[in-house]
């Protein structure tokens, strides 16, 4: 009986969205119960990121109704990370963040399931995030952003259907026209000679990021709205603390512990060499900094990840069961004097690499797969090293692991053409680094390839790198 009445409790705001029709619903939206049945049991998340914002979005999204979530992250938890990451505790440093934040949403939330995964982004296939319908990002890292943003861009055009559609033809557990799944989550936008993707190829994301008393908040449907890199101006050249700052005016918590780390500890411990994974050091440079915060009237700011996290559920939610309009499409929030949040609507840029219709490459049908991938390095607008090459469903080789490796290696002496089916036109995602700022990072680039000699037609609109 108790478990019932915490149940009904739960879900009754839940219900008051789901079970009644209203003004601002999407078109397609049908109220009821199998609604809310189905966002709990076939709706899949995946959330990026189990830090400070990583806990909030685990936790809301739970209590929201979501009973399948995974998360990804590739840290440990740090002392530092205690007083705003409050799923953790001090006998959970050292361990990783996603598998000690999933168990302790399970603990407390019954009925959800939530998979961990200990490793970076880069480490899952392409397929991994093809799966879910939504993915939920809490990061803290330009670099990881970017990737992200470019494998859910490269799922555009690519024939496939996702797991959740396939379900739907499956069980027959609605009609496309009027399941959450539909076109109520999905705009109507199909992949076809004017490049424009096919629906169930569109993966939505919703962004989320804070910095102090700031933050912001984005829904990003691919070949739609801008994605990350339509607006990666919107993120200013990250900068270090100037020693001046961190040393006499601290305005943040980050300073007080940049003031622990790099000026404290070698006053102190002078010629001995800062352990960042001895929980002894880390737990002196937390005590340093709480006492540095305190004497400058400095407090942890874990509220801008509660409001952050709110919006990033709720935009999220619509987009699951369309039970309201979508944000349109980028919310700001800034909590430093008072209290101002505004949202703008910023537009797609056409010619992007990322979400465009792909870099357009015109190659000659006896153009091996070797010489393809040689070519990807001297390609002004990709300088891909080291590039793995997937074409629909197909491996056409991959870089590592070493297995796959030896399995595709035969494919590099074999023209492009042939291996791609002979088909006139079509689109290859290619994985690789480049190198940006004396910097090497990891991307994925869709390519868009015409063969000389078979009647493609070429879109000169679309020939960005041409």
């Amino acid at each position: 009986m108790a478990d019932s009445t915490v149940q009904q409790s739960r879900s009754r705001d839940l219900d008051k969205l789901l079970l009644r029709p209203g003004n601002l619903v999407a078109p397609t939206f049908e109220s009821g119960v199998q609604l809310r049945d189905d966002l709990q049991e076939y709706a899949r998340l995946l959330v990026i990121g189990a830090g400070g914002l990583g806990c909030e979005l685990l936790k809301d999204l739970a209590l929201s109704g979501f009973k399948n979530l995974e998360v990804i992250d590739m840290d440990r938890i740090e002392v530092t990370n205690l007083n705003r990451q409050f799923l953790f505790r001090l006998e959970d440093v050292g361990k990783p963040k996603a598998e000690v934040a999933a168990k302790r949403v399970m603990e407390r939330v019954s009925g959800v399931n939530i998979v961990p995964h200990f490793c970076r982004i880069e480490d899952k296939e392409i397929d991994f995030y093809k799966d879910f319908s939504i993915i939920v990002l809490g990061l803290d890292s330009v670099e990881a952003r970017s990737y992200i943003n470019a494998v859910a861009c490269g799922f555009l055009g690519a024939y496939f259907l996702t797991s959740l559609v396939y379900i739907c033809f499956i069980l027959r557990i609605a009609d496309l026209e009027s399941s959450f799944f539909s076109k109520a989550c999905i705009p109507e936008t199909k992949y076809d000679s004017d490049d424009n993707p096919l629906e169930e190829t569109v993966k939505p994301m919703v962004d989320g990021g804070t910095e102090g008393f700031k933050g912001h908040a984005r829904v990003i449907m691919p070949g739609s709205t801008p994605c990350f890199e339509c607006t990666i101006w919107l993120f200013p050249p990250q900068v270090k603390f100037p020693l001046c700052t961190l040393a006499e005016t601290p305005r943040t918590a980050a300073h007080c512990i940049e003031y622990a780390h790099l000026i404290k500890w070698d006053e102190v411990h002078s010629g001995k060499t800062f352990d960042p994974d001895d929980p002894e050091h880390m737990k002196w440079v937390y005590t340093e900094a709480v006492k540095r915060a305190e004497l400058f009237g400095i407090q942890a700011i874990a509220s801008t990840n509660a409001i952050i996290s709110a919006a990033c559920t709720l935009e999220t939610l619509k987009l699951a069961s369309g039970c309201s309009k979508t944000l349109s499409n980028y919310l700001t929030y800034n909590g430093m004097e008072g209290l101002h949040i505004k949202v703008t609507e910023f537009v797609r840029d056409k010619d992007c690499l990322v979400c465009g219709p792909g870099v357009l490459i015109e190659l000659d049908t006896s153009v091996t797969l070797q010489k393809f991938i040689d070519m990807l390095e001297e390609h002004p607008k990709l300088l891909l090293s080291k590039a793995s090459v997937r074409h629909q469903t197909m491996n056409l080789y991959m870089q590592a692991p070493p297995v796959l490796e030896e399995m595709t290696r035969s494919n590099l002496g074999l023209p492009l053409f042939e291996l791609m089916g002979k088909v006139s036109k079509d689109i290859v995602l290619v994985t690789g680094t480049t190198s940006k700022d004396d910097k090497k990072t990891s991307c994925l680039r869709k390519l868009c390839l015409v063969f000389k000699g078979q009647d493609a037609i070429i879109d000169m609109d679309m020939a960005v790198g041409a």
